[in-house]
């Protein structure tokens, strides 16, 4: 077999023999010989391969299937622009520790600087983005045996870094594949024998096997500790379970939502019932991004604020850590019981007060979409929330729940992408699985809409609140009336479309319900399905406005 297609078979065998089981590709031609491949082991029934026509909805699909599974996921592009089309999810899998594979086809060195058609300098594109990067030698005949060992060590090392198992930070890794035509294959693909062989008995070649941790067993904090769980901290070994003593505040997309006071955040924004509750000291997990009360609360000089991190990265946004901690699998001491009771009760009191707001008004708002979408899903499936105003409507309005995997990219907090991570995360799921999205969310992925010939269809339902445009600036300082002028033409941004029309084009069912017995009737439906739910952006800000006057009335 030719050099090119002698290497994309085994780069192929590798990935699959080290745990790979998914895969996603965008069409181009130097990129032929690993889509070939990639085919052949679907054939075969070694991996699921999808794939899309967008280079950017390829790489959010794959981000979904990795995100959701915890495995590497590695996602093909040929060369040129389409390398670049991956940045997005890079960037995004970086700042979420999702182990995505970038493999990226290109030109052999002699036609690099040229002005060959369809190149560009593709090796370090990602920068600091991924975990290591490499940009594999030009396949060559008669160097078989060389090769296929140094083929096989490069896929094993890249799987063993993106999976974070020596360094506890998984994140991305970029192949950059030179590849020489002949790029098609000229011979019949069958197992991989002779010198293409792997190891004599069987098994990956691997660099090393998951490394045991050695966290200390257990952490003092102090009796006012609060405790700011943010986004990807799953992986944390805090035993944050429901009867954990000290008071948390979770973001949704934080893995440790379930043991989260609700509406945390509405506490931290009334300023007279937080000063007379204030903590002492606030444990940090993970990277919180949601809520402007939680980093103020973190640049309050009288707090002191510790980081607990798994990796030799961690987030201090504000720089106000005092202290950095290695895991802990359980935390020691006790808490300040009447001051903890204290802020469990007026998390029940503004969640009534907040149901009894959002109850009072027969039509679905975005607000109460958020809240009823959280306590609709079924126990188990993962909900994906998009980035903008509905992740800070749920965590601001739903009841947490341990039995729902929510997902978000908020690793940059991009909107981008969002249909396809959610079509990732359905597709590693055995049932019905969720996503919540703002309209401009929605259209800025309609490609993730369009399905691969043939491959499984995701039991998905994507419920889009539609309030013409951007609405989360109304809520924020662009909304205000000293702006109005220009607000609608560049922040409001309409768009005027009707999506049930734009979703049934793309092969969806879709339908727009304005109460919640018709919600309750669409989320039962199956997918793929899209259900919009007309909002106003105006409207929606000043609820906002509301339900914080709400909370803070509630606690007196």
């Amino acid at each position: 077999m030719n050099p090119s297609t002698a290497f994309a078979r085994v780069l192929v065998d590798e990935l699959v023999r080290g745990g790979v089981t998914d895969a996603v590709l965008a069409p181009g031609s130097r990129s032929a010989p690993v889509a070939l491949a990639l085919a052949a082991a679907e054939r075969d029934g070694r991996l699921r391969l999808f794939v899309r026509i967008d280079e950017r909805t390829a790489a959010f699909l794959a981000l979904g299937l990795a995100k959701a599974s915890g495995r590497p996921v590695p996602v093909l592009t040929t060369s040129g622009t389409a390398t670049a089309h991956l940045h997005a999810a890079v960037l995004e899998a970086h700042e979420s520790g999702v182990p995505l594979l970038a493999l990226t086809a290109d030109r052999p060195p002699e036609l690099r600087a040229t002005g060959a058609n369809q190149t560009i300098e593709q090796a370090g594109l990602y920068g600091g983005a991924v975990r290591w990067a490499v940009d594999v030698g030009v396949p060559e005949a008669g160097r078989e045996e060389a090769h296929n060992r140094y083929w096989r060590s490069v896929v094993a090392k890249a799987l063993v870094t993106a999976s974070g198992v020596l360094s506890g930070d998984p994140g991305p890794v970029h192949l950059n594949l030179a590849l020489r035509e002949p790029l098609m294959p000229d011979d019949e693909a069958g197992e991989l024998g002779g010198p293409w062989a792997g190891r004599p008995d069987g098994a990956p070649w691997t660099v090393a096997e998951r490394a045991p941790g050695h966290p200390a067993p257990a952490h003092r904090l102090p009796p006012r500790t609060l405790v700011v769980v943010g986004d990807a901290a799953a992986h944390a070994a805090l035993g944050l379970d429901d009867d954990f003593p000290w008071p948390v505040v979770a973001e949704p997309s934080s893995g440790r939502w379930g043991g989260s006071l609700r509406g945390g955040v509405l506490l931290l924004g009334a300023r007279d019932w937080l000063t007379a509750h204030r903590p002492d000291h606030v444990l940090v997990v993970g990277r919180p991004t949601l809520s402007r009360p939680v980093n103020a609360l973190l640049a309050d000089p009288a707090v002191t604020v510790e980081t607990v991190t798994a990796s030799p990265r961690w987030a201090d946004a504000v720089r106000s850590s005092t202290r950095v901690s290695p895991l802990f699998l359980r935390a020691d001491g006790y808490p300040d019981a009447e001051w903890a009771a204290a802020w469990r009760s007026a998390a029940q009191q503004v969640g009534s007060a907040v149901d009894a707001a959002l109850d009072g008004s027969p039509a679905l708002t975005a607000a109460r979409l958020a809240r009823d979408v959280v306590a609709a899903v079924p126990s188990g499936a993962p909900l994906v929330i998009g980035s903008s105003t509905p992740v800070r409507d749920v965590d601001r309005l739903a009841v947490p729940r341990a039995d729902v995997r929510v997902l978000a990219n908020r690793g940059v907090a991009g909107i981008d992408g969002t249909i396809s991570t959610a079509v990732g995360a359905a597709l590693t799921h055995d049932g019905s699985s969720f996503a919540l999205m703002g309209d401009l969310t929605f259209l800025h992925d309609l490609t993730g809409l369009l399905l691969g010939e043939e491959e499984r269809r995701p039991d998905l339902t994507v419920v889009v609140p539609d309030n013409d445009g951007g609405g989360i600036f109304a809520q924020l300082e662009p909304g205000e009336d000293r702006y109005a002028a220009d607000y609608r033409r560049v922040f409001g941004t309409p768009h005027g479309r009707d999506l049930v029309a734009v979703a049934g084009s793309l092969g969806w069912a879709a339908s727009r319900v304005s109460t919640p017995a018709e919600l309750r009737e669409a989320l039962t439906a199956g997918g793929p399905r899209v259900v919009v739910v007309g909002t106003d952006q105006r409207a929606e800000a000043q609820l906002a406005r509301e339900l914080r006057e709400v909370a803070a009335r509630a606690l007196g």
